[in-house]
């Protein structure tokens, strides 16, 4: 390659590569994937006392970026940084300004909103320098997070357990902090009892159809006995139509998406996790369908707002029009950001898989709503007296008069429960008409607690407290799974009885009379939430012990607010990490010294059988109760704390449940069958082979066969033969020279079992025509699951010393700010559809 005119340097090759067709040939635009300097390892990586000094060095992984960056830079005369427009984007052009030598006060930096070609010219028209206010703001968040995990995760080590590899953060804790609160409520929730009393009515219309009309009565009864006096009361009464009143109503669209209403709606009606919605927004994003996706702001610019309108008036007439400016409630928001959007509005499907397709869709779908009418209602609500006592039931129903609106967008579980129109509407009603009763029920309803977070509720709540910013919260809810603090599950509820009472109508079978009845129902599943793990829950106790005022919500934010104005230039991000680091380490030092051990002992009380002790604890591999102590002459019985049980709620009776698995069932075929409970579930096991017990599903109860303390020799003698015909239909072929080699039928085509190891046959291999030693060759060949092959370790030579270039502030800045910035951590070389400069939240 000859001499570059115009080196334009992106973070991601997909963005390199949209931005590239709008570029004339005088540009090259090439990416540095992601940061290409990180803070060095280890625990020098911030001099502390050297004004909290940071020390970087570019990854092994980012040094052929780095090398080819630098050939590409010397062979330019002018280089353009181009990253993103947010704090991230800005440090990571600083490193690379660092990394090459380029000089901050004459390198261009531009930004832009949308990779569209007039954002791109437009951009290129009008650059700017760097802004050292936003780099030190992503610094100051790079160094208190990394200082924050490189003290506060060792003393876990100490004090609780090594072998978990604990680590805690600024924001991470809090998150977690969150999810222990809320189960906590959820378990020490009482739940009581009501009843609830509703009609149904059939009602005649104009064309001779019997239509049921419902309506409800707006007490509840706390005692069953006046729920059935209610209705002794209503036995024989006459029921007519008091008042009818009709009122407009209106329903507002809401606001175009932010990073966090995005990652909740597509939670809720995509059921994308908030790290895929992110990942999938960053592709739409760098192929230039979308505008910028990290953004806590509401507005529109007019130019979007016009391309609205029109869509909207070509597709559904200029009636349905309604331009709106939204404004954010938080005073935090950066307003000169716009909302997420299409960059072009009349482009009806974009995205390069069904993902993209379904996350655009709904963008678009949102930006088209807020820049339509309202939707147009008249809610009718008919007042029902009753000839026998004072009450009266309320019937209510709406029409909607003008979709507005409601044409193209539905918010959250509205698209799930939405009822038709006819649903709805009432059935043609006038005041003093009387009603046929055909039933009028009083059933047994219950109280409820709180609801467990979702990713998506999670970070609402976060976004609601100031914790975090649109960068940070896919990062910390990925970390705190990670770290095993948090779990998404879906569990199953329990059946419920719950009485029922109901009076039958004059024309029913039963008629004028009252039947009581005991019905079932299930409470309690739970879909992908977030519930707390018993190490989760031992790790924020201790550090609010120790660390309150960290993991105070209102510090938390305090923090956030702190970082901003070091992006607004009206902080020094040494003032601000001096003032929290200080009293911090004072914490650290003495809670090193002081502090006890944790184990999150409970004596449960006396095993009945031997009167040795019971005890929950937290061991080595986790939760667990045992039997007896270490220094009895006997030694103790471990078991594993299994759910729907977990350290701080198990009860002397449940923790002797654990110790009967595993049991002898019975024998077959001269040998034992033995029931279990695994990672994946109860099992059966015998002759050397598995067998899952039948899942309960929702709504069931348990049964014998289900449940391993109580499964009988017959019912497992069925399970296990049913398991047998299930495996040998997967058979295709086995091998006399080793009968621990099969090739069997899976998932996803035929394959060769050998012991534990698993090898795929190609598709254009006939598996039954396999030889044994076709098979045998290909079992050697076969990689092994998780080798890696080793790369030779380069020994280039280390560059020489690094230049430590005066630490120019950039142009209109006092030269006594430092000006560093963090850079992301440079996980695995990243592959060009990969390359994500999301902060990655706390360190540890």
């Amino acid at each position: 390659m000859g001499e570059i005119k115009n080196l334009l340097i992106v973070e991601s090759p997909a963005k390199a590569k949209t931005i590239e067709k709008f570029l004339g040939p005088d540009f090259t635009v090439t990416s540095s994937f992601g940061h290409i300097r990180d803070l060095a390892r280890g625990n020098g990586a911030v001099e502390i006392e050297n004004n909290y000094n940071p020390k970087y060095d570019v990854p092994e992984d980012k040094k052929k970026t780095v090398n080819e960056l630098k050939k590409l830079a010397k062979k330019s005369e002018q280089v353009w940084l181009a990253t993103d427009e947010d704090r991230e984007g800005e440090a990571i052009s600083w490193h690379i300004c660092e990394v090459l030598g380029l000089d901050p006060a004459v390198t261009k930096r531009i930004v832009f909103h949308e990779i569209t070609k007039s954002a791109i010219q437009k951009a290129v028209q009008n650059p700017r320098l760097l802004n050292i206010d936003l780099v030190n703001a992503q610094q100051a968040r790079r160094i208190l997070d990394r200082l924050v995990g490189f003290e506060l995760s060792p003393i876990l080590w100490k004090k609780i357990t090594r072998s978990a590899a604990l680590s805690a953060g600024r924001v991470q804790s809090v998150a977690v902090r969150l999810v222990v609160e809320r189960e906590r409520e959820i378990e020490k929730f009482e739940e009581s009892s009501f009843f609830k009393v509703s009609a149904i009515f059939i009602v005649t219309d104009a064309d001779g159809r019997s239509i049921p009309l419902k309506a409800e009565l707006a007490q509840r009864y706390e005692i069953e006995g006046d729920a059935e006096a209610f209705l002794q009361r209503c036995n024989g009464a006459t029921f007519k139509i008091n008042d009818i009143a009709v009122r407009p109503g209106k329903k507002k669209p809401p606001a175009p998406f932010t990073t966090s209403t995005l990652q909740q709606e597509a939670s809720r009606k995509l059921g994308y996790s908030v790290a895929r919605t992110m990942t999938i927004a960053q592709r739409l994003y760098e192929a230039g369908h979308i505008s910028y996706m990290r953004t806590d702001s509401v507005t529109l610019s007019e130019t979007a707002i016009a391309a609205a309108s029109q869509e909207i008036t070509d597709r559904y007439g200029a009636d349905y029009v309604q331009n709106r400016t939204f404004k954010n409630k938080s005073s935090n928001a950066q307003e000169a950001h716009e909302a997420i959007r299409p960059t072009y509005m009349n482009v009806a499907s974009a995205g390069a898989d069904d993902g993209q397709k379904k996350l655009y869709k709904l963008i678009l779908n949102r930006t088209l709503a807020c820049q339509m009418r309202d939707a147009e209602l008249e809610r009718t609500t008919a007042k029902i007296g009753i000839s026998t006592t004072e009450e009266l039931l309320t019937a209510s129903g709406e029409v909607l008069k003008f979709d507005g609106f409601l044409k193209v967008y539905r918010e959250s579980k509205e698209d799930e429960d939405v009822k038709s129109d006819e649903d709805k509407m009432l059935p043609p009603l006038n005041i003093g008409q009387i009603l046929d009763l055909e039933e009028l029920h009083a059933t047994e309803r219950f109280t409820r607690p709180a609801a467990r977070y979702s990713e998506a509720t999670l970070v609402k709540k976060m976004e609601e407290l100031g914790i975090g910013r649109p960068s940070t919260y896919a990062p910390t809810i990925s970390t705190v799974q990670k770290r095993n603090y948090v779990v998404k599950e879906s569990r199953d509820g329990r059946v419920r009885k719950f009485i029922k009472y109901v009076l039958s109508g004059p024309k029913g079978e039963t008629p004028n009379t009252i039947n009581k009845s005991e019905e079932k129902e299930n409470t309690g599943a739970t879909k992908n939430k977030l519930f707390p793990t018993d190490m989760g829950k031992l790790v924020n106790d201790f550090l609010i012990q120790h660390f309150d005022t960290i993991l105070e919500y209102s510090f938390t934010a305090q923090i956030e607010k702190e970082f901003d104005q070091v992006a607004e230039g009206s902080l020094e991000w040494t003032e601000m990490i001096d003032e929290f680091y200080k009293p911090f380490h004072k914490t650290v030092e003495h809670t090193l010294e002081t502090a006890e051990r944790v184990t999150g002992e409970r004596a449960l009380g006396t095993d009945p059988k031997s009167g040795r002790p019971v005890i929950a604890r937290l061991g080595r591999y986790g939760p667990m109760v045992q039997i007896g102590h270490q220094d009895d002459e006997e030694k103790p019985k471990y078991s594993k704390i299994r759910q729907p049980y977990n350290l701080e709620t198990v009860n002397l009776e449940q923790a002797l449940e654990l110790f009967k698995l595993p049991r002898v069932v019975g024998e077959f075929e001269g040998e034992e069958v033995i029931a279990a409970e695994g990672r994946f579930g109860p099992y059966l096991r015998h002759m050397g082979k598995f067998t899952s017990l039948p899942r309960v599903k929702a709504g069931e109860e348990a049964t014998n066969a289900s449940n391993p303390n109580t499964v009988t020799i017959e019912e497992a003698i069925q399970l296990i033969l049913a398991k047998r015909a299930s495996d040998a239909a997967k058979l295709i072929k086995t091998f006399e020279e080793d009968e621990n080699v099969q090739i069997l039928m899976g998932r996803w085509g035929p394959y060769i079992k050998a012991g534990k190891k698993n090898v795929r046959i190609p598709k254009d291999v006939e598996a039954k025509d396999l030889t044994w030693e076709q098979v045998d060759e290909m079992v050697k060949n076969a990689p092994e699951k998780g080798k890696k092959t080793t790369k030779k370790a380069a020994t280039k030579k280390k560059a020489a010393t690094k230049k430590k270039a005066t630490k120019k502030t950039t142009a209109k800045k006092a030269a006594t700010k430092k000006k560093t910035t963090t850079k992301k951590a440079a996980t695995k070389k990243a592959e060009p559809e990969k390359v994500t400069t999301e902060q990655t939240e706390d360190e540890s």
